[in-house]
């Protein structure tokens, strides 16, 4: 059986022990290399011809990703998770206890359990790659980091630093872990190996003090400090979480034990929580999103089929969609896009837009000047069919006008080559309707981006009935080229994510006409767990946007899409939002107090006095039952391909909780049959808005889940 770790002698007495999982791209660690690590330390400890240790990868890019996540799923019990986290922590204190210095020579991925192997080595120093990157990510998982992270991190890089490390996940990058401390040393990788036997060759040293501010120097230095901190993080987790995620207030807890408590008090919480977090729901979810984005991106989106290579893009639209899809596709792609508009204004607009979001990154000194000027010569501009011929994908991304649309299709047709693929930036209108314009309606296809484009994850792909599978493939490989994931879905009105967020945000505009506060509703939702409210969330997707959209909705889908009356009065009153300073909340110069305050003048517009609010749980659950039938029904009309695609379109597009692991697990957890009872009571009070589908009816008749 071919090693995982080979421990190679040097003549200076310097042992190199090497990392390398075979048959893997990435270093995991798992729970049969336990044996294997023992003997190995036992050999080193034995050995008294080794002066020092330097622990090293010999994967390309990566010295250790984490832990192998699929060990949790084996665990079937909090006794057994606990045991994985001793586990780890009996290894690591045995290199950590090595009388010998021990060097962690750091390059590329160094995540989770693999930053947790390298604090328990005396020294690290890290190469200046920029793949190499630090951090405890686990929290994203709905756990804490169970291999001593929570105890040598603190006392490593300073109590404030680390928990803001373990409660965001957040990755650190070379120049910024020497300055807090948590490696000693950052060189060219070319002399990262010599420079890791030469810390060895030196001695064990005791790690330098990190600088802290002066705050944190008195709040750290004593107990009563130390207790402030913790409280403050404590609230702060509870007002970001709203009490839905049990792991960060876990983290906090093993840091605050171990600080007053001592180490090895510390690493028994440590582990206790972790074996709590691992058996938990909430992290089960995570988890389950975690495998299938993972699953997601080996698949093409139309089976077999291969998807050809895009050399070249354009983007035909400047405005603030167009800019931000031209900006993902130079900077992340790294394809040259060729972005027509019709106005100078336009392209100057796409074009400073992509160099601001490139400018962030120099800023921050993580990208020099002329890496950003390289990055912004792919991008070019036009304000007629020029230098367009060999593009091979089009984006449109103009005005949601089927004339217009079918315009651009037959330009594209008459300009590119015959297998240019037409890729619509449409939200509401059926691509079917688009590709009737199409001499080449095989090359027509949906590619649905979310505003703002560089920050939100999913694009939808819109296949109609004519699309070929490698127009699809095509496109679901140069989306997540751009750093997309990217979920398939068949064609029709509102497609899928705004087909479900349609229905849940008419039911918040129905509950605000029945007197509920703006800022109750929000709060609602928030507390159920979405990012940000309805109200909130319409003020900025724009009011007249979702005003479009509805009309669409209902010609094609029916009765059960018409909007409230509401919104008709208020963009009569040029409400639009944040874009106009004008819609449910105050902007600019009229919020005199922070945080943001309800535009009260919207009741008298709406004509309504807000009355006594509902319980909060009762105003969130009316609008996400509505999101959930609606769910359902897309997958009944094959519109979403599978369970799996509708959470993570809902998660990803619309910020759906992701502790609740997506609709679909959410209606596994509660039961279809308590969710058709929950929709027939409503049904029976306000309408057949209600009405269960056909689908749901018969898993609560049969019992049945969609996931095992």
């Amino acid at each position: 059986m071919e090693k995982t770790f080979n421990l190679v002698r040097r003549e200076d007495g310097i042992a190199v022990l090497t990392i390398d999982v075979p048959g893997e791209t990435m270093n995991t660690l798992r729970t049969e290399f336990g044996p294997e690590i023992t003997e190995v330390l036992a050999e080193i400890k034995a050995d008294t011809s080794i002066k020092g240790l330097v622990l090293a990868s010999g994967k390309k890019d990566c010295f250790v990703a984490g832990a192998d996540i699929s060990m949790l799923d084996a665990c079937t019990s909090v006794a057994d998770a606990k045991a994985l986290s001793q586990q780890g922590h009996i290894v690591f204190n045995e290199l950590e206890a090595l009388s010998i210095p021990v060097v962690a020579a750091i390059d590329g991925v160094c995540l989770g359990g693999g930053l947790e192997l390298a604090l328990a080595c005396h020294q690290r120093v890290c190469s200046q790659n920029s793949k190499t990157m630090m951090g405890v990510p686990e929290v994203q998982l709905g756990l804490l980091p169970g291999g001593g992270g929570t105890q040598r991190l603190p006392r490593l890089v300073g109590i404030t630093t680390a928990l803001d490390m373990m409660l965001t996940g957040k990755q650190i990058r070379p120049k910024q872990a020497l300055k807090m401390g948590l490696v000693d040393d950052v060189v060219p990788e070319s002399i990262l190996l010599a420079t890791a036997v030469e810390m060895a060759l030196k001695g064990k040293r005791s790690p330098k003090k990190v600088k802290k501010s002066v705050v944190n120097k008195l709040l750290e230095g004593t107990s009563v400090g130390r207790n402030i901190i913790f409280d403050q993080a404590g609230k702060q987790v509870q007002k970001k979480t709203q009490g839905n995620y049990p792991a960060p207030a876990k983290i906090i807890d093993s840091v605050r034990q171990g600080m007053a408590k001592g180490k090895t008090k510390g690493l028994e919480v440590e582990a206790s929580h972790f074996a709590e977090l691992v058996m938990s729901k909430e992290s089960a979810a995570l988890r389950s999103i975690f495998f299938a984005t993972t699953e997601m991106k080996k698949e093409t989106g139309a089976g077999d089929v291969e998807p050809r290579k895009v050399n070249k893009a354009m983007v035909l639209g400047g405005g603030l969609m167009g800019g931000g899809i031209a900006s993902v596709t130079t900077t992340k792609a790294k394809i040259p896009a060729r972005v027509k508009d019709i106005s100078e204004q336009g392209l100057s607009n796409a074009l400073s837009y992509a160099y601001k979001l490139l400018d962030k990154g120099v800023k921050r000194r993580h990208m020099t000047p002329s890496a950003r000027d390289n990055i912004m010569s792919l991008m070019t501009t036009t304000t007629e069919y020029k230098g367009i011929k060999d593009a091979d994908i089009v984006v449109e991304a103009v005005f949601e006008d089927l004339n217009l649309k079918h315009q651009m299709v037959k330009d594209v047709e008459r300009e590119c080559g015959e297998n240019t693929i037409f890729a619509s930036n449409t939200s509401s209108l059926p691509i079917s309707q688009i590709a009737e314009a199409a001499s080449r309606p095989e090359n027509v296809i949906g590619l649905h981006y979310f505003s703002p484009v560089e920050k939100m994850p999913l694009v939808e792909v819109i296949a109609h009935k004519k699309t070929s599978p490698e127009t699809i493939a095509t496109t679901v490989a140069f989306a997540r080229k751009q750093g997309k994931t990217p979920i398939v879905v068949q064609d029709g009105a509102g497609f899928y994510v705004n087909r479900i967020l349609a229905l849940y945000m008419n039911e918040a505009a129905q509950l605000l006409l029945e007197g509920q506060s703006v800022e109750h509703l929000d709060k609602a939702l928030v507390k159920f767990g979405f990012p940000v409210g309805p109200m909130t969330l319409l003020d900025e997707v724009g009011i007249d946007v979702g005003a479009k959209i509805s009309p669409i909705l209902e010609a094609e889908l029916g009765e059960r899409f018409k909007a409230p009356a509401a919104f008709d009065k208020l963009l009569r009153d040029d409400r639009k939002g944040r874009k106009n300073g004008k819609g449910f909340y105050l902007y600019a110069s009229k919020a005199k107090k922070k945080g943001k305050q309800v535009d009260e003048s919207v009741y008298q517009v709406l004509g309504l006095k807000p009355g006594v609010n509902a319980e909060v749980s009762e105003v969130a659950q009316r609008c996400v039952v509505q999101m959930l039938n609606e769910a359902v029904r897309c997958l009944e009309e094959g519109i979403i391909a599978s369970p799996r695609d509708g959470d993570i379109g809902a998660i990803f597009g619309i910020g759906f909780p992701p502790f609740l692991g997506g609709p679909f697990h959410y209606i596994d957890t509660l039961g279809a049959g308590v969710l058709v009872a929950k929709l027939e009571k409503y049904q029976a009070k306000h309408g057949d808005r209600f009405a269960p589908c056909e689908k749901l009816k018969e898993m609560a008749e049969s019992n049945q889940h969609f996931f095992d």
